[in-house]
This record gives C-alpha cells, sequence and structure tokens, in this order.
C-alpha cells in the first residue's frame, strides 16, 4: 500500500509538471487543439482531468481555451496553423495594414481577410466563435508561387500575404469585396513594392483580368518600379475584360474600367 501510495504521489507530480509545461506554452487569446495535445504526450484522460479542474474549457470538439481567456482572431489561427500544420493567412487588405498600408476603412466590426489553400475546408469553429474581427475567407488557384511571409501580431507569428501579392488578391476579389477606386487610393500608396515580386507574381498569375488591372493602375500611379517591370515576360492575353457598365474601354489593356477610375486624377 506505501508502494502503491508513491507511485500516486509520483503520477501526480508528473501530471502538475505536464501542466506547467501546457501553461508555458499556451498563448493568452490562442487554443489547444486535443490531436495536437495527444501527440506530445497527453491523454484524453488528462485532458479531461484539467476541464474538471477549471483549467481549460471546450470551444468545441477538440478545440480548448485557456478558462476565462479572451479569444484573439490572431493568436487563433496561428495555434491552428502551428500545431495542425495549417496555412491560413492573413490576406488582401488586411494584410496590406498590417504592412502600414491603411487606406480601406469598412463601416462596423473590423473584418480580417484569411485565405486558406483550396484543397482545405474551413473548420466549423472558425466561422462561428464571435471573435474582435469578422472573418472572411477566400481561396484561389490564381497564384501559382504564392508569397507568404510571417508577420509578429501581439504574442504570436502569423502567416501573411507579401504586400504583392495582397494587393492583387483585393482586385482578384474586387467588385464584390472591394471598389475599383478604393483599390486605387491604395495603390497610390505602394511605392516600395519589390520589382522582383511582382515580376514574379504576374508572370506565375493566371488572373488576366487582374493582371491587366494591376499594370494600368501601376502606371496611372506612376511608380518606379512600374518601369522596371519586363512586360514582356507577362501573359496579358486576347480576350475583352468589361468591368463596369457604361465605362471606359482602353485599347492598351482591353478592359473597360469604371470612368470614375479613368477621370481620377
Amino acid at each position: 500500500m506505501v508502494e502503491f501510495k508513491g507511485s500516486m504521489y509520483i503520477m501526480n507530480i508528473d501530471n502538475g509538471n505536464k501542466l506547467n509545461q501546457l501553461l508555458q506554452y499556451w498563448q493568452s487569446g490562442g487554443l489547444l487543439f486535443s490531436s495536437w495535445l495527444n501527440k506530445n504526450g497527453y491523454s484524453a484522460q488528462l485532458i479531461q482531468q484539467y476541464r474538471r479542474s477549471g483549467w481549460f474549457s471546450m470551444l468545441t470538439r477538440g478545440v480548448m481555451y485557456r478558462t476565462g481567456d479572451k479569444l484573439s482572431s490572431y493568436t487563433a489561427i496561428s495555434s491552428y496553423n502551428t500545431q495542425l500544420n495549417k496555412k491560413f493567412y492573413v490576406g488582401a487588405h488586411s494584410a496590406l495594414e498590417l504592412s502600414g498600408f491603411n487606406h480601406y476603412v469598412p463601416m462596423g466590426k473590423p473584418v480580417l481577410m484569411i485565405g486558406y489553400p483550396i484543397q482545405e475546408n474551413i473548420p466549423n469553429w472558425l466561422i462561428n466563435t464571435d471573435f474582435e474581427y469578422e472573418l472572411k475567407f477566400f481561396s484561389t488557384k490564381t497564384f501559382v508561387t504564392p508569397q507568404l511571409t510571417t508577420f509578429n501580431k501581439g504574442n504570436c507569428e502569423i502567416l501573411t500575404s507579401v504586400p504583392e501579392q495582397a494587393f492583387l488578391e483585393c482586385l482578384m476579389l474586387a467588385p464584390g469585396q472591394y471598389s475599383y477606386m478604393d483599390l486605387y487610393y491604395i495603390m497610390e500608396q505602394l511605392t516600395t513594392l519589390r520589382v522582383e515580386v511582382v515580376q514574379l507574381l504576374l508572370e506565375n498569375t493566371d488572373n488576366i483580368k487582374v493582371k491587366r488591372l494591376f499594370l494600368y493602375m501601376a502606371e496611372k500611379a506612376g511608380h518606379d518600379w512600374y518601369l522596371r517591370l519586363d512586360k514582356s515576360k507577362i501573359e496579358l492575353g486576347t480576350g475583352k475584360y468589361k468591368l463596369a457598365d457604361n465605362g471606359i474601354y482602353l485599347p492598351e489593356y482591353m478592359i473597360t474600367i469604371p470612368r470614375e477610375l479613368y477621370e481620377y486624377e
């Protein structure tokens, strides 16, 4: 009986150490996933013990958070990527905002645009949780060579589109998500885009409409990096594209754009 009590005492110490390790790993605003916990030596019984003791609460089946914690969009997505080897990322205007380009300000609850691999499904907990941002999701095969980077946001690293790709994503989502004029106001700010990254993306992007509109806006804005692009390597197709009713047709780019954009100086 003495030996049995000693073993129980050692087990409780081990469990306490594991809890301390977990609390040190946990990030404020983030999540813990049961599958990751299991792989790292936390049994279902031990996880249940933590819940019964009030350390953690269930967000949904297989997903936990620290009891009383306020969830963060960025940290939750970072947790998802890190623990489950996913590649959800901040994209479009949200990525531009992280890089300091902040013209587009929607009314109401702020929006966080989340890109995800086209072969993935969006988990229900990510859709249904009331985060501090309204999450909007998009996925695309447009970019043959996606250009992503990591950005330090608060207490976590988040995967994001580089500014060059982020603006192309905005064009891809227009006019449903963004107006062409709002995007041109952003283009005027993009004086520091890297010509080699722009060239790579435009050569390896299959969305003809996006490429034509991007080049038109860059030329109209008069950016130095536009002049250094090798446009002979950028495939622009042969068909005409109509982006607006009663707009202005641009023969060079074979697109019809809003009159407001054409006349803006």
